[in-house]
């Protein structure tokens, strides 16, 4: 009432309105003065997602725009993907020495074996391109994109189980409860489209039985303003829930009832001052303009017969992995700043050399078809690309015999790639032991969740340590309080 009639104001109302100013003014100095000149109050921004990010954001230059992401949840085995070890031809079916595992914990799927038999990959590898790139058999259309591709082979995490090691790599903490890599992009950045979110997600359909779960809060804000999470489209029905008016009413009738409660919410925000009205206000006019541009996004009648010679005939069909790498090129060229595309189904604790091969058919030709896309368009060097997952997988069996059996989870040594937004293209960098089992060097070469992390900010002109957020009395930023940096030896 106070708000749509300013003159009914009581004493008791004024004198309180006039209480909660006074801190608001005094909360502001002190967080100011924490802040200090370069590093700016980040708490204090509540702006909508379209437009600028952080006052002082970008740091430095960016070399990449916009980052997608094609996480591949489960874990594939680096063994059979990436990580070439001729020596395992000569190793396979011995032990695993104790020296080798060195005391790592193990999951309680393995650590009631009495042997570890190392098993070689079940698939040949072979060179590729001009660099020479090794990739295995199991991924041949990635064999046209050796050349572009930058294969770090010696990531290693903390978690040793599915849903924190996700959740690490998504969030940079363990534990639920962070912003995602994705929010914090959008946050620090902005948006440079004015019809689409900066974070949108993109789940391919699973088609395994056993695939691990996939939860919000992995593309979620957290404590950042809500407009900063991920927006994820379906893949069926419509893209994005209530997309048309179910009223039926016309654009105009729309957008003069979006403007009518646009007034009611900002007269709430001058009285509140609570952050989460401005995002109210600028989702719904984020929700009007996208039921304009999210079906002119996902109709591809006008993609020509080039491109789905390029990404196979599954990119006509909605929900595959090629369907949605397809769509990616399309919101990147739409402005959208950040999208993350997961695919599920890696996890093989059994039947590994029979199941593997079927996820890798799924993400194989659109994963390198996207990169070659983006390429010919003369998009792939402002455009960061990443693929990998979680962890990797042991060297040794996990039961079955030697021609059907699972590998475990394996954090201390495993592989991804990174295409464009100014990484180093057709190299690979770091190396594993002959046991595929450790990092050779960790100290120097070692890529932890976090190192990677700070190198994607960086890209996009972000420094990880000066990208942070107050809250509970706490600077927090992506990468923890440890020591991490960007790893300089990739980029070019």
């Amino acid at each position: 009432m106070h708000a749509m009639f300013p003159l009914h104001i009581t004493r008791r109302h004024f004198f309180g309105r006039g209480a909660t100013g006074i801190g608001a003014m005094a909360l502001g100095t002190l967080l100011a003065s924490e802040a200090g000149a370069d590093a700016p109050n980040l708490a204090a921004h509540n702006g909508p997602g379209y437009g600028p990010g952080q006052p002082g954001a970008p740091h430095f230059p960016a070399r990449a725009k916009r980052v997608i992401y094609l996480c591949q949840s489960g874990a594939p085995s680096q063994v059979d993907t990436f990580d070439y070890k001729p020596t395992l031809e000569k190793l396979d079916g011995q032990p695993l020495p104790d020296s080798v595992r060195d005391g790592q914990r193990l999951t309680g799927m393995t650590s009631g074996q009495k042997e570890f038999p190392v098993a070689k990959s079940f698939v040949p590898f072979r060179q590729h391109g001009q660099s020479g790139q090794w990739i295995s058999d199991l991924l041949p259309h990635h064999a046209k994109i050796a050349d572009h591709i930058c294969i770090v082979r010696s990531m290693y995490t903390e978690a040793i189980n599915h849903d924190p090691a996700i959740t690490f790599f998504q969030t940079g903490h363990q534990q639920p409860g962070r912003p995602s890599l994705g929010a914090w992009v959008s946050y620090g950045l902005g948006s440079e489209s004015a019809d689409f979110p900066a974070f949108i997600v993109l789940l391919d359909h699973n088609t395994d039985a056993q695939a691990q779960p996939l939860y919000a809060r992995l593309w979620g804000s957290a404590f950042l303003p809500s407009n900063h999470q991920g927006v994820k489209l379906r893949s069926s029905g419509d893209p994005v829930l209530y997309l048309n008016d179910p009223t039926g009413a016309d654009q105009r009738d729309r957008r003069q009832l979006l403007d009518n409660i646009s007034a009611l919410n900002r007269l709430r925000l001058e009285e509140t001052g609570d952050p989460e009205i401005s995002t109210r206000v600028s989702a719904y006019e984020m929700a009007f303009r996208m039921q304009t541009s999210v079906p002119a996004l996902t109709d591809i009648s006008d993609e020509p017969q080039s491109t789905f010679d390029l990404y196979g005939d599954d990119a006509k069909t909605p929900g595959t992995h090629a369907a949605n790498c397809l769509l990616a090129r399309r919101l990147a060229e739409r402005g959208v700043r950040f999208i993350q595309i997961y695919h599920r189904g890696w996890d093989h604790h059994g039947g590994l050399p029979q199941r593997h091969p079927k996820i890798a058919r799924e993400v194989d030709q659109g994963s390198a078809a996207l990169v070659l896309d983006l390429q010919r368009r003369g998009m792939l060097d402002d455009t960061l690309v990443i693929w990998g997952g979680e962890f990797g997988r042991t060297v040794y069996r996990q039961g079955g015999n030697a021609t059907s059996y699972g590998r475990d989870h394996h954090p201390r040594c495993f592989s991804i790639w990174l295409a464009g937004g100014g990484v180093k293209s057709g190299i690979s960098y770091g190396e594993t032991d002959d046991w595929c089992y450790n990092i050779v060097d960790r100290d120097r070469y070692g890529v932890h969740v976090h190192d990677l992390n700070a190198t994607i900010l960086h890209l996009l002109g972000l420094d990880h340590q000066r990208l942070r957020f107050k809250h509970q009395g706490l600077d927090f930023r992506l990468t923890g309080v440890e020591d991490h940096q960007p790893v300089q030896d990739i980029i070019a």
